[in-house]
């Protein structure tokens, strides 16, 4: 992997990351601020969160398995 694509997949990490913690930030925005009334939102939200979580792991794996060969 060139040093350009390594670059450009930390960014990719850190956009992924940063979509993650907003997603958590509006679950807790509702356990704080809407529940019990809004209970409803609950899956919707939650399966947003978990997706966008995994799609930063995923790609928080392949940035640990490129920088991992570019050590070796």
């Amino acid at each position: 992997m060139t040093d350009e694509e390594l670059a450009a997949l930390d960014k990719e990490v850190k956009k992924l990351k940063r979509i993650s913690s907003e997603w958590a930030a509006q679950m807790h925005d509702l356990v704080e601020d809407r529940l019990p009334a809004a209970y409803q939102e609950i899956p919707a939200l939650a399966q947003s969160t978990f997706d966008a979580c995994a799609k930063w792991a995923e790609a928080s794996t392949r940035l640990a398995a490129a920088q991992k060969g570019q050590l070796a």
